[in-house]
């Protein structure tokens, strides 16, 4: 599970998460509850992952980490990102050796760039990814880094993924102050386990 925004979860010592207001880590228990194990990275030192998540260093990383998940539950690795998230899933999906991970997931993708960054999806090689793709669009968010008018042209750039399917949901509570903030459409607020069960189908049909 890749998240959005600076990508800092604050992961202590016992492993929980001090910030988890982003929909993959707020919604980790859901998953857990439909059998899937799941795995959440945090940055060094609170680092700031704004502007860096397209890079190939980051994209060998979660690749990495993609391979300590493999290893430790045998069985089928996926990608899943949110928002700014969704950028560090296309890029590790588009370097990503043959059967590391099984297929990748992308949920608000940022897709425009924005004022604190300008990196993007388009920016993560998403004609390189290999693997089943799954583009999920809320109709209703209103992110302006996230509009989901654009999912059809990043579902278009996938060229040499074997299956790319776009999803698309509505409905969503505001209870962030930004559009974009996590507790929002774009975050899912109020509708998560709707959309958790729609991609946990797709998840199933390739293998996890």
């Amino acid at each position: 599970m890749l998240p959005g925004g600076t990508g800092d979860v604050g992961v202590g010592r016992d492993g929980d998460p001090r910030h988890d207001d982003n929909f993959v880590v707020r919604t980790r228990a859901a998953w857990v509850a439909k059998g899937y194990a799941v795995v959440i990275p945090d940055t060094i030192d609170q680092a700031n992952l704004r502007g860096v998540r397209s890079s190939p260093a980051y994209g060998r990383l979660v690749d990495d980490v993609a391979g300590y998940a493999r290893d430790r539950f045998q069985a089928p690795v996926f990608l899943v990102g949110t928002s700014q998230g969704t950028i560090a899933a296309m890029n590790a999906a588009a370097r990503a050796g043959p059967g590391l991970i099984a297929g990748v997931v992308l949920t608000e993708s940022v897709s425009v760039p924005g004022r604190r960054s300008t990196e993007t999806v388009f920016d993560a090689r998403p004609q390189d990814v290999r693997v089943p793709a799954l583009i999920v669009a809320n109709r209703d968010d209103a992110c302006d880094v996230a509009p989901p008018a654009m999912a059809e042209r990043i579902v278009a750039a996938m060229i040499h993924s074997p299956s790319v399917q776009l999803l698309p949901v509505s409905g969503g509570a505001q209870r962030s102050q930004s559009a974009c903030g996590s507790l929002s459409p774009h975050g899912y607020y109020d509708i998560e386990q709707p959309v958790i069960d729609r991609v946990a189908g797709w998840l199933r049909v390739h293998g996890g």
